[in-house]
């Protein structure tokens, strides 16, 4: 894929022309300086198609370079140990920006040095949670490219939570820009086939100052990323869950099934709690009866009796995940029944098998149920029969490793 492609779009700035800008930089971290460049550098370069090819850890751009030319820019993987990635946040080179005030459609957004970033204190998401975040995957294949999954899903989940919470969102094709460029000015970060992935962290944030509670008068379209191995620290042991009764993650009419960051505060007091007490995560049910499953802290459940796999529906409070939508088509062409429904926590306690999934943990079999001091284990020793044939076949169509008939990845080489 040309670079020009995907970097075509983007605004000159200090990053590309740090000489015609102030030294100050938008950004708060003033430790990173970039060289001045006497020409324009070249937005359209090949990179060798190895598994160690990636962008310069000082800049991905050739000094001097000119539109027209193309270079090969060559480093080792960045210096971390790939056998040890926990899921943790580890900095990068780049992050991408995009700004545009209320009423404004967003234009075009630019590539940065990754750092600390200025906010009003009283800027709206700040002061009244006006914000969401998105969260996705890229792997990296034998050859050296780079694979995605479902971006355009990402782009149209925020788009839905954006109108949710009065934000403009950027266009589909807009995200999706934005992804590719971010992962490959990160390119050295992604870790080797079979090591790990890197998570993709889009946020969408009111930036602008408000005081009384209305909408934000600007809004900013950020992404990081970071390298991530497992997300649970059994790796891919089974997880231990708690049934929590008293507090909850949503309630109807709220904004349980968008991806706002409100959600995930929400529920940290009940999963500190579980894990003092030796629990992976909490199972939340809904607010009303008190006994229909609705998702772990920030992933969907499954349940599996036979060969029918029940999961439940999405009807406001539930998070509509992407792994989630993805591992019911796969389900569904193993020859595997899914039923989207109301589920009880007794069926829950009566099943043969129980998985997570969500694009942090793929899927996660759970070793064991607690609910009222009742444990009901469900194998501890590794994945169920059901969930190790899921994971088997998404992650292959993650990392490329079987032919995609699902059209859902997109390689960037």
């Amino acid at each position: 894929m040309e670079r020009s492609a995907v970097f075509g779009g983007l605004q000159p700035n200090y990053l590309l022309y740090p000489s015609r800008y102030s030294t100050s930089l938008p950004f708060s971290d003033h430790r990173t300086r970039l060289p001045n460049f006497s020409r324009p550098p070249s937005l359209s370069f090949k990179l060798q198609k190895q598994v160690s090819s990636c962008y310069s850890a000082v800049s991905p751009f050739k000094r001097g370079a000119t539109f027209s030319e193309t270079q090969s820019e060559t480093c080792e993987l960045a210096d971390i140990d790939w056998d040890d990635l926990g899921f943790a946040y580890v900095p990068t080179d780049y992050m991408y920006s995009m700004k545009c005030t209320k009423g404004v459609n967003f234009s075009k957004g630019e590539l940065q040095r990754f750092g600390n970033i200025e906010l009003s204190p009283s800027a709206g998401v700040l002061n009244y949670g006006q914000g969401l975040f998105e969260g996705l995957k890229a792997y990296r294949k034998e050859d050296g490219n780079l694979l995605l999954f479902r971006p355009e899903e990402n782009a149209m989940r925020m788009i839905m939570g954006a109108e949710r919470m009065c934000m403009p969102s950027p266009t589909v094709e807009q995200f999706v820009d934005a992804v590719k460029a971010t992962v490959l000015a990160n390119k050295r970060w992604v870790p080797p086939p079979g090591k790990g992935s890197l998570y993709i962290r889009p946020l969408l944030m009111g930036s602008g100052a408000v005081l009384g509670l209305a909408p934000s008068p600007e809004y900013t379209f950020l992404i990081y990323v970071s390298p991530v191995g497992n997300y649970f620290k059994e790796g891919v042991a089974p997880i231990h869950l708690i049934v929590e009764y008293e507090l909850h993650r949503a309630t109807p009419g709220g904004t349980g099934g968008v991806k706002t960051i409100g959600n995930y505060a929400a529920v940290l007091k009940a999963q500190s709690a579980a894990k003092a007490r030796g629990f992976s995560d909490v199972l939340y049910l809904d607010c009303v009866q008190k006994k229909y499953l609705e998702e772990v802290s920030s992933c969907n459940i499954f349940v599996v009796k036979g060969n029918t796999i029940s999961t439940p529906a999405i009807k406001g409070t539930i998070l509509p995940g992407i792994t989630r939508k993805s591992i019911i088509d796969v389900a569904r062409s193993q020859g595997f029944q899914v039923e989207e429904r109301l589920v009880t926590v007794d069926e829950l306690l009566d099943a043969d098998e129980v998985f997570c999934t969500g694009t942090a943990v793929v899927v996660s079999p759970v070793g064991s149920i607690t609910y009222k001091g009742r444990r009901v284990s469900y194998g501890e020793e590794g994945f169920g029969a059901v969930s190790e044939q899921l994971y088997s076949v998404l992650t292959k169509l993650q990392m490329g490793l079987i032919e995609d008939k699902m059209n859902w990845t997109m390689e960037l080489s």
